[in-house]
């Protein structure tokens, strides 16, 4: 794999930009996001819930990032999705209702392709669980991706993603985007 620095948000403003103007449908960036996911997903394990059908099946809204492909973390109820929060007790808990956050992501356009991986209840700063197994960093897959937004970091770090989502109760975005190279917000 030849990892590259993670693109940030002003490449996500880009994509959607493409969109307004009729470059690429969000179904094009789904379709290809999907396809660089199952390349580097497989000796990463970044990804531990998709949503391939739903995301090209479904229009986004029309937000500042419509059509632009991201991960939502395994930590954050998203309804209809498979949210384990990587544990075995919840290996098929499926929500009725979105997160805020989720929500929020959703209005703006972004378009969900799956749950990234994360520590059990992102309770370490190594992103690997019973239930999801161990993420590994696109740099050196020897090496963790840190934790809780590991699978998050990951993905991004990859270039499977311009960008994804993450949540912080104690560096769960810092840790993660040091050790993959890359930027948290």
């Amino acid at each position: 794999m030849d990892p590259r620095r993670a693109d940030d948000l002003t490449d996500a403003l880009a994509l959607a930009t493409q969109v307004r103007a009729g470059e690429v449908s969000p179904r094009e960036l789904a379709e290809s996001t999907i396809q660089r996911i199952l390349a580097t997903n497989p000796s990463l394990n970044f990804l531990v819930t998709d949503c391939f059908e739903q995301a090209l099946s479904t229009e986004p809204a029309d937000g500042p990032f419509r059509g632009v492909p991201m991960l939502v973390k395994d930590l954050t109820e998203t309804a209809g999705l498979r949210t384990t929060f990587s544990c075995k007790a919840f290996a098929q808990h499926v929500p009725e209702h979105d997160a805020a956050v989720v929500r929020r992501i959703k209005d703006a356009g972004f378009v969900v392709l799956g749950k990234s991986n994360t520590p059990e209840f992102g309770s370490t700063a190594i992103t690997e669980s019973d239930l999801n197994g161990a993420c590994r960093n696109p740099w050196d897959t020897t090496r963790t991706p840190g934790g809780s937004s590991g699978g998050a970091a990951a993905a991004v770090a990859a270039g499977a993603l311009p960008l994804a989502h993450g949540s912080v109760g104690g560096g769960s975005i810092r840790f993660p985007a040091a050790a993959c190279g890359g930027d948290g917000l």
